[in-house]
């Protein structure tokens, strides 16, 4: 059996790289197929902590660095994956570890779960370092649509793709009877208040959709991100958005599957974006999904079919595709069926496995 060493984030804090790295951990078909090794790559334990400094995080990335020495020497994996920072502080973080297994002339593949190579690849250093670690490498990228960010560095040839997928099962059974018929029409967003998810874009729509006087409720639900929770119920208050929008923090298992349950539609006007494991989720839930022209979006969203997509930062034109499924149930039931039979054909965690014990496989023998 073939050795990998899996250097990835994990859970806290949760974000997508960390869920996707969770359930490569917990999967018995990858775990089955391979002798696997794990190491945790992530020095943050809060969302709160990314892209800040701070001594436990120099004592965690030693630990990372000592381990990866550690694995290389005694375990000798026939390959090793790394899910690779694309820019940044980050980057150069994951570059140490990169440059230090290539080092140790093992095979490595890289998994980006972000994008933003192609944004720094003119600047001397970081065009330096990107060549040393991509050198003679192979990549995993999300999307077709996110090749362009590394082609300079990567011929497509070493390049596979593997889209993410999540739990196709809920239980529908934990709503009581008639609740899920709402008053309003009830628009979801999903994800930490990151001002690069569209959280304020969303807020704009929702200000449009109260000038024209449409009904609507919409709820959002995720822990702080760069945009603190006092903020951000300001800015709720100053749009005089209180009695239609409102802000219910972190929810998990049970809780957020309730929420997904209740909503009529998914809204994600993310403007920085490779993926959106949250789409998936809301396919898996039936819901039309209403987001942007970004990263490998549009790979899951049949833009008028399964639902809408706009330009990213466009919050007029999101403002009237919300409309438009606000005023036609037919219209919302349709696209989310559509969306849920996609989701079982493409996006659950099965298909996930086997497009990447497959890529794993052909990098590996």
């Amino acid at each position: 059996m073939k050795k990998i060493l899996f250097i990835l984030h994990y859970p806290p804090p949760v974000h997508g790289a960390a869920v996707v790295g969770r359930q490569i951990r917990e999967s018995t078909c990858i775990n089955d197929t391979f002798e696997c090794k794990y190491i945790n790559l992530g020095l943050s334990v809060s969302i709160n902590e990314i892209g800040k400094g701070g001594g436990q995080k120099w004592i965690r990335y030693f630990t990372i660095l000592r381990l990866t020495i550690a694995h290389l020497l005694k375990y000798r994996p026939d390959l090793v994956y790394l899910t690779l920072t694309s820019y940044g502080s980050g980057f150069f973080k994951d570059a140490i570890v990169a440059l230090l297994v290539k080092s140790f002339r093992v095979k490595v593949v890289y998994h980006f779960h972000n994008k933003g190579v192609s944004t720094r690849q003119d600047r001397w250093l970081d065009d330096l370092v990107y060549k040393l670690v991509f050198r003679n490498s192979d990549v995993i990228l999300l999307s077709p649509n996110l090749y362009s960010d590394i082609k300079k560095y990567v011929p497509k040839e070493r390049v596979s793709y593997c889209a993410n997928g999540v739990s196709k099962e809920y239980n529908r059974a934990d709503i009581p009877k008639g609740e899920i018929e709402n008053d309003k029409v009830q628009i979801l967003f999903l994800s930490n208040l990151l001002k690069t998810k569209g959280v304020y874009v969303l807020l704009e729509a929702c200000q449009q959709l109260k000038t024209r006087s449409i009904p609507f409720q919409c709820t959002f639900i995720g822990g702080a991100g760069d945009i603190p929770e006092k903020e951000f119920k300001e800015k709720i208050n100053l749009l005089e958005l209180n009695d239609s929008v409102e802000y219910l923090g972190k929810k998990y298992g049970k809780e957020k599957e309730r929420a997904y349950l209740l909503a009529d539609i998914f809204a994600f006007p993310t403007y920085n974006e490779t993926f959106g494991l949250v789409i998936l989720e809301a396919m898996k839930y039936s819901l039309p999904v209403v987001s942007t022209e970004e990263g490998g979006i549009p790979d899951i969203i049949s833009d008028g079919d399964t639902g809408f997509l706009v330009r990213p930062q466009d919050a007029v034109a999101f403002a009237d595709k919300l409309e438009t499924l606000i005023k036609d149930r037919k219209l919302r039931l349709c696209m989310g069926k559509r969306g849920r039979r996609r989701f079982e054909e493409n996006y659950t965690i099965e298909a996930f496995e086997r497009r990447f014990v497959s890529i794993l496989e052909k990098l590996i023998y």
